[in-house]
């Protein structure tokens, strides 16, 4: 059933995990999504990734099971799920050649740098707190 798809599909993309891992591991923050797309092109995903306005979008060209998955997703939600793991946030399917588009595309978000705010600021008045004041 249902939990034997979802099961096949995590042991798919396991097998394929470690190289991808390796790529993205050994590779600088701002180039893992590039370091992803090549792993992946290795896999015969013809994969690419270009910047967006607030992220990055990974496109695969190709997909070597899409011909399975227009019947079971559940091998795109294991991919999907897997590049969120990898790259530690949150990524989101916008397409997918299974459902019939052109391309897979996955957009990753730009993480944001952690920043700490001051300990103290007393500069902050109740009528201006939470607004831009820009």
């Amino acid at each position: 059933g249902e939990e034997a798809v979802i099961a096949f599909a995590r042991a798919r993309i396991a097998e394929q995990a470690g190289a991808y891992r390796e790529a993205v591991e050994s590779a600088a923050p701002e180039e893992r999504t590039e370091a992803l797309a090549k792993a992946l092109s290795a896999d015969g995903y013809a994969a690419t990734a270009r910047s967006a306005p607030v992220g990055e979008q990974l496109c695969q060209h190709h997909c070597p099971v899409a011909h399975v998955a227009e019947q079971f997703p559940q091998l795109c939600e294991a991919e999907t799920e897997f590049f969120s793991q990898l790259l530690g946030t949150h990524v989101q399917r916008l397409a997918t050649i299974a459902h019939g588009d052109g391309v897979c595309t996955t957009f990753i978000p730009k993480i944001a740098p952690k920043t700490t705010a001051p300990k103290n600021d007393t500069n902050a008045s109740a009528s201006t707190a939470g607004r831009n004041p820009a």
